[in-house]
């Protein structure tokens, strides 16, 4: 599971095998006691979470937005 950063407690990795076939770039956030998976195109957009509430959510998305091309590159240079 590569971390990719951490910020305010959070992990934000993707795991090695993500599926076959592999699902679209993505990233995975955990800390504070939950978890959340964010697809990164065609938007930000959250595809699941447990155990984090909606403000939280939605500032974790606002992280992974202005984020979003450097978890791109290291997706594909992970992936490829």
């Amino acid at each position: 599971m590569p971390t990719l950063f951490r910020h305010e407690g959070f992990r934000f990795f993707f795991y090695s095998n993500e599926g076959d076939p592999r699902e679209p770039a993505h990233v995975h956030v955990m800390g504070h006691g939950g978890e959340a998976k964010f697809w990164l195109r065609p938007e930000v957009s959250l595809a699941r979470s447990a155990g984090l509430d909606a403000q939280r959510l939605r500032r974790l998305a606002d992280v992974v937005a202005a984020r979003r091309d450097e978890l791109e590159r290291a997706w594909d240079e992970y992936f490829t």
